[in-house]
């Protein structure tokens, strides 16, 4: 799968994606670490990536802006590494990268929630 890692997204996390065979791109390789979180995920949707962050904020730009879609939301810190990392590994072996895309996802130590955005 395809994604653009925010520059809050943690290293471990992007090589960890990166080692289980997808394609990441992060904010700051594009030059874009300063962009709002707006701007990123326009960026995202032009480049056909889904986002990946652990910014909270996306919430509001999905579901109250109506801004984009196809975010993972990473709730992490530094003792949940490992189980959240089980769980986003989980995740896309559960749904497709085009479901992925329609969805706004939070993903914890135990467990993922997927939301299938409306059309």
């Amino acid at each position: 799968m395809r994604f653009l890692a925010d520059q809050d997204v943690w290293a471990v996390s992007v090589r960890f994606l990166r080692e289980h065979g997808h394609d990441v791109v992060t904010a700051s390789e594009l030059k874009l670490s300063t962009s709002q979180d707006e701007d990123l995920l326009k960026q995202a949707k032009t480049l056909n990536r889904i986002m990946i962050t652990r910014d909270r904020d996306y919430g509001g730009l999905v579901f109250v802006k109506y801004s984009g879609r196809g975010v993972i939301y990473l709730r992490i810190s530094p003792a949940t590494i490992s189980s959240v990392h089980n769980q986003l590994l989980s995740l896309l072996t559960s749904y497709s990268e085009t479901e992925l895309k329609n969805a706004f996802v939070v993903v914890e130590p135990a467990r993922f929630r997927f939301r299938k955005l409306k059309e």
